[in-house]
């Protein structure tokens, strides 16, 4: 069975850095393209940054220049740095495949920006 465990997240400032992980078991990781998602309170979850199995980086316009996303294969990990967080940045964060996300998600990571 496929478990994704995001860690990371907190409390920051405007402007502020956080560095978001994913551990992956229970599956083949190196195969996937992988990505971050987002939810914020009454809003859709939206996919904000994507890496495809062979590097390639994929941001949302609202992230782009802000977030890096990174993978370790050995390490079975996916990384999201965010840096110059914003207040919009604020919600839980869960990494999936994409397309064709696993059916089940991990419990997320919730990223606050607030002063």
């Amino acid at each position: 069975q496929v478990q994704l465990v995001e860690s990371g997240g907190g409390l920051v400032q405007p402007g502020g850095s956080l560095r978001l992980s994913c551990a992956v078991s229970g599956t083949i990781f190196s195969i996937f393209d992988m990505g971050w998602y987002r939810q914020a309170p009454g809003k859709q979850r939206e996919l904000v940054a994507l890496i495809s199995s062979g590097g390639r980086h994929t941001y949302a316009d609202s992230v782009k220049g802000r977030f890096t996303i990174s993978r370790d294969n050995g390490k079975r990990t996916v990384y999201l740095q965010m840096n110059s967080l914003k207040p919009e940045d604020t919600a839980v964060y869960y990494c999936n495949k994409d397309p064709n996300p696993f059916g089940s998600w991990g419990q997320g990571t919730q990223v606050t920006v607030s002063s």
